[in-house]
């Protein structure tokens, strides 16, 4: 394509002035056009490459320490600090933010399985219901999850939180704990899979989401909800006495 394009444009050079300026975009901008329609064909293809590139890259420069705990999943987990919340456990952070429960199932050899762990912590599920997908989906796409997991350690203990009621998301509360349901059924039918319930105690005296533990946007945690969230999980990760 180039070379073609170049002795075109040596033939151009034996033309007038004229021609060469009503040539050249012709023959330029149609490239520029293919060649942007192909990255945004594979940016939509896997819109978290980079990201997941960039855990790989990490583990590169740092090894993470060997069976780690890994939390993975959306936003809620990329903003957890694991290291400053489980000081004492080898916990690593794969969350990345704006994904669904289908993108993890996506990376799950990269971001999970590659890690060979000795247990994980999975949040996802705000970003599906939000985005249109019905709570029959998101448990599918968990199930998915779950067997690629399996696959590859029949064994190890996945910790579920369940998608969170939160002020902005609140309109969606029934198909959010429509979801929840679904999963809960299948954490009681294997015995590896643990259903951490998070979301009740983010719920104030009214039914209603205690906003002190969300960030301005209504959406996030703030440390307060953090400390909530770790008191629940801490207990199911740290080691028998």
């Amino acid at each position: 394509m180039i070379r073609v394009c170049l002795s075109r444009f040596g033939r151009d050079q034996r033309t007038s002035a004229a021609g060469r300026r009503a040539s050249l975009p012709l023959l330029v901008l149609p490239g520029l056009v293919l060649i942007t329609s192909a990255a945004l064909s594979v940016s939509a293809a896997e819109p978290w490459e980079e990201d997941i590139q960039r855990f790989e890259q990490a583990d590169k420069q740092s090894p993470p320490p060997d069976q780690p705990i890994v939390f993975v999943g959306s936003s809620s987990i990329r903003l957890w600090d694991v290291k400053k919340w489980f000081p004492d456990l080898p916990a690593i952070n794969r969350g990345f933010g704006g994904s669904t429960v289908a993108d993890v199932v996506r990376y799950a050899d990269r971001i999970v399985t590659n890690y060979r762990p000795r247990a994980i912590v999975f949040y996802s599920g705000d970003n599906d219901i939000a985005g249109g997908k019905t709570p029959e989906q998101v448990a599918g796409d968990f199930a998915a999850l779950l067997k690629a997991i399996r696959a590859a350690q029949p064994d190890v203990p996945v910790v579920f939180l369940p998608t969170k009621p939160s002020p902005q998301r609140w309109q969606l509360v029934d198909k959010q704990r429509d979801s929840n349901r679904r999963i809960k059924r299948l954490c009681e039918s294997d015995p590896h899979l643990i259903y951490a319930d998070t979301a009740t105690p983010l719920l104030g005296d009214d039914g209603k989401p205690r906003p002190e533990l969300f960030q301005q946007d209504g959406l996030h945690l703030n440390e307060d909800g953090y400390k909530l969230w770790t008191s629940v999980v801490l207990p199911l990760l740290a080691p028998k006495p």
